[in-house]
Formats: C-alpha cells, sequence, structure tokens
C-alpha cells in the first residue's frame, strides 16, 4: 500500500536531479562574459567591430562597452556602440552615447551628424538642424546627413532648400535608392511631376521592392488620376509588405476613385475595416453609409443643429466609421469642442493613416488648451505629410500659447509664405517677436498685418495694434530692443 508514495518520491527526486543538472548547463550560458576576460580596450573595440560586420549587435555592443570600462575616454568606441543602439531602435540610450563621443573628440564629423540623424528621427528638428549644418562645414556629404537636413527644411516649410539638399544627396553616383525616393517626394511636393517620376524610377532601378518609393510614385499617379498603375503599385507595396493596413487602405482607394467599389470593399474586409465602399478621400464629401435616407441627408445638412443628432443615430449602426466620426467633430468643433475631439480622436484611431483626422483632433485639443498634447500630434502629422497647411498653423497657436515664441515663429513664417493673404498671421508673428523683445521684427509685422487686415473681421486686432504701435516705435527710437538670433 506503500508502492504509489515511494512512486511519487522517486518522480520527485528525479525531476529534482534533472532540474539541477538543466541549472548546471544553463549557467555559463547566463555567466558567458563576451570579452573573455581580455584587458586590452583596443582589442575588445576591433572584436567589437568584427561582430558588428556580421550583424551580431547584441554582441558588438557588449565588446564596445567592455573597452569603454576598460578605457571610458575612448570616442571611437562609443561612437560605434551608438551606431549599434540606433540599429538595436534604442535611441535615447544612442544620443547620449553621441553626445558623449562629441564631448571627447569636438570636431570629429560622424557622431555630429549621428546625432543629427537621430534627433530628425524623433523630431526634434531645432536641436538637430545646428548639427546637421556643423556637420556639412566639417565636410560631410553623405546622403544620410543631407537629406536629414533636408527633411528638417521640409518640416520648416522651406521646400526649395529642402529640394536643394535632396538633389545634392544623389550627385554621387553610388547614391541609395533612399535618397533619390527623398529627392522624388520633394520633386513632387515642389509640383515639378515629371522629375519626380523620374527620380522615384531611379530609386526602384536601385531597389525593385524599395516600398517607400513604390508608395510616392503611386501617389504621384494618383494626383495625376493615372489609376490603374497607382493601383499596381500599390498592390506591389502591399506584396512586399503583406497585411500593412495603410497601404491596404490607399489601396482600397485608389479602387474607389478607380470606380471599382467590389475591389475596394474586398480590401476593406481582409483587414477588418467596416468600409461602406464610398469615397474615403482626405477631402470630406458627402456621406453614404447604412442608414435610414432621411438621417443620411440630415448627416450633410450644414446646420449643426440638424446634423448632429442624426450623424449619432448613424453612429450607432455605423460604429467603425470613420468619416462618420469625422464629420461628428467637424460640426460639434464650435458649440462642443470637448466632443470634437473625442469624435475626432475616434477617427484617427479607425483610420490612422489620413491626416485630416488627426488635424481635427490636434485642432479640437488647441481649443480645450491641451497645447503640449497637441503639438506631438500635429508634429507627427507635418512629419509625413509637411505641406499640411491647417497642422502648420494649430502648431503655430500650440507653440505660441505655450510661450515658445521662437518655436512658433517659423510655423507662421511658413504660414505667411503659403496663404500670404491671412492677414491674422502677421499679428501672431508681430507679437512673437515683440514678446522676444525683437521689436523692428515686430513693427515690420505689425504694418504688414495692418496693411492686409479687415476693418470689420479684424477690428480688436487692429485695435490692440494701433495701441501698442507708438510705444513701439518709441522703444526702438531709443535703441531697445534685441536682433532676432538666427537659428
Amino acid at each position: 500500500m506503500f508502492s504509489p508514495s515511494r512512486s511519487r518520491q522517486s518522480t520527485l527526486w528525479a525531476l529534482t536531479l534533472l532540474f539541477v543538472a538543466l541549472c548546471f548547463q544553463l549557467a555559463p550560458a547566463q555567466t558567458e562574459d563576451p570579452t573573455d576576460g581580455e584587458t586590452d580596450p583596443v582589442k575588445l573595440f576591433e572584436r567589437g567591430q568584427n561582430a558588428h560586420a556580421k550583424g551580431d549587435l547584441p554582441r558588438a555592443l557588449a565588446l564596445y562597452e567592455g573597452a569603454l570600462k576598460l578605457r571610458p575616454e575612448f570616442p571611437e568606441a562609443e561612437y560605434q556602440r551608438g551606431v549599434a543602439l540606433v540599429a538595436l531602435d534604442r535611441s535615447p540610450e544612442a544620443e547620449k552615447a553621441f553626445a558623449r563621443a562629441i564631448d571627447l573628440k569636438k570636431n570629429w564629423v560622424l557622431p555630429i551628424s549621428a546625432l543629427g540623424n537621430v534627433l530628425v528621427r524623433s523630431a526634434r528638428d531645432k536641436d538637430a538642424e545646428p548639427l546637421l549644418r556643423r556637420a556639412m562645414q566639417l565636410g560631410a556629404k553623405d546622403s544620410v546627413t543631407l537629406d536629414s537636413l533636408s527633411t528638417v527644411r521640409a518640416r520648416a516649410g522651406d521646400k526649395d532648400e529642402a529640394l536643394a539638399l535632396a538633389r545634392t544627396a544623389t550627385d554621387d553616383d553610388n547614391a541609395s535608392a533612399s535618397a533619390w525616393a527623398w529627392r522624388g517626394a520633394m520633386e513632387r511636393a515642389t509640383g515639378n511631376k515629371e522629375a519626380a517620376l523620374t527620380s522615384l524610377n531611379r530609386a526602384l532601378q536601385i531597389q525593385p521592392n524599395y516600398v517607400v518609393a513604390v508608395k510616392e510614385r503611386a501617389e504621384l499617379r494618383l494626383d495625376a488620376a493615372d489609376y490603374a498603375p497607382a493601383i499596381e503599385d500599390l498592390k506591389s507595396a502591399l506584396s512586399v509588405k503583406p497585411g500593412d493596413k495603410e497601404i491596404s487602405l490607399r489601396l482600397a482607394h485608389a479602387y474607389e476613385l478607380a470606380n471599382k467599389p467590389d475591389e475596394a470593399r474586398r480590401i476593406y474586409e481582409s483587414i477588418g475595416y467596416e468600409g461602406d465602399g464610398q469615397d474615403k478621400s482626405q477631402n470630406g464629401g458627402a456621406i453614404n453609409v447604412a442608414g435610414t435616407a432621411e438621417d443620411i441627408a440630415a448627416a450633410n445638412n450644414d446646420d449643426p443643429k440638424v446634423a448632429q443628432p442624426a450623424l449619432e443615430r448613424l453612429l450607432v449602426a455605423n460604429p467603425k466609421n470613420a468619416k462618420l466620426f469625422a464629420r461628428l467633430g467637424e460640426v460639434t468643433r464650435r458649440s462642443d469642442p470637448q466632443k470634437s475631439g473625442e469624435s475626432y480622436g475616434r477617427a484617427n484611431q479607425i483610420d490612422p493613416a489620413n491626416p485630416t483626422y488627426a488635424i481635427g483632433y490636434a485642432a479640437a485639443l488647441v481649443q480645450l488648451r491641451r497645447f503640449a498634447v497637441a503639438e506631438t500630434i500635429l508634429r507627427r502629422v507635418i512629419a509625413t505629410a509637411p505641406n499640411e497647411y491647417t497642422a502648420h498653423a494649430n502648431l503655430a497657436l500650440a507653440l505660441f500659447e505655450l510661450k515658445r515664441y521662437s518655436e512658433a515663429l517659423p510655423e507662421y513664417e511658413w504660414a505667411a509664405a503659403t496663404k500670404p493673404e491671412i492677414a491674422a498671421t502677421y499679428f501672431f508673428i508681430a507679437a512673437a517677436h515683440d514678446n522676444l523683445g525683437e521689436y523692428q521684427q515686430a513693427l515690420d509685422a505689425y504694418e504688414k498685418f495692418l496693411s492686409r487686415a479687415d476693418p470689420t473681421n479684424n477690428k480688436l486686432d487692429i485695435e490692440k495694434v494701433n495701441l501698442r504701435l507708438p510705444r513701439l516705435r518709441d522703444q526702438i527710437s531709443r535703441g531697445q530692443g534685441t536682433k532676432r538670433k538666427k537659428p
């Protein structure tokens, strides 16, 4: 009667021995020292470079760090450590590594350029631009540095310099597909569609399956209403990145534009997106969804009091329709900013590839004075859609309200260059300069505002300016104020 107990004890003892044996087998792997006791930092660094070249990034990183423990002031090891950290998607640590390398070797172009590139990737353009320009002064001519600076200038609305830098990046006979694709994107942004197509085709000659170039060429073709080849491009991109939601949504939209609703519906269903088979473009238009004819008509009514209740009823039957949520965000924008923000936020969750929804959400946040959150969203939009006027205008206002006047100015200046007829922009430019003590620039902008202002629509701001000008002119005459610092 005791045999089952003995059997159970024997089994447990055997399992215990097995567990102990496994622990002993695993112990060496857990305590493995990649340096193998090496005490020469240069040799460790060289071994790190060998591992790096073979693609063994964790081992390379461990060897670089081993070298730095032995010789803390080792800029080459610090720089290579940063490169490995970037490849491992550990950018905050990489920033510190590059900054340390720069501290150790002041005018070494590689870490200066690398730090600038990392900052651009996180949309910290204000910090990145001086580094990238310094790298170029020190002789950096690589396409990565040039394209990073081009990206910074594009986000600032300086299309001419952005394009010039992008073209310089492709002067090298060995220019990469990414350099040519970015050049094509800049040429498209400046309206030179023929040149853009040539550049994108060049990118795809170098790397036939380069998704960025394929997608950009598809957008170029959609702009030209050349739907069939655009569809083929998007299908090609989707074959490289199966199931990618953003590409799938653009392909469905292309099918809609080509009047192929069945194909569009098939794409929506394949990604679990409850599309309605109608045009989901960013340009608005009538809403056509499942619902009564009365509610659909009311949803498109110009009177928010008529449209809002109809939209809320339609959303009960269509809870995943981004366009309905965006429309609700639009009609409640003035009457209920909180509801507007929630509605645009929901649209953005459903269709994150549509910048209009993100912009609407951010605009509502600005109304709610949640400026810091709005800034984050708007910078993301501008990073992917640098020509979105509403995004720049709302970012400018958010930064202005946060009293970050020097950062707000480039956004307002971009807006003024894009739509010079809008008088209010010059009022904010002037106020920003005024708050910074840049009195002459403030005076110039106030005078531009007054020359464009409408006596009715801008009445209050005109009165403010007229009250300010005598004192401002007096301050200038007495040499007060500061000159604007160059970025």
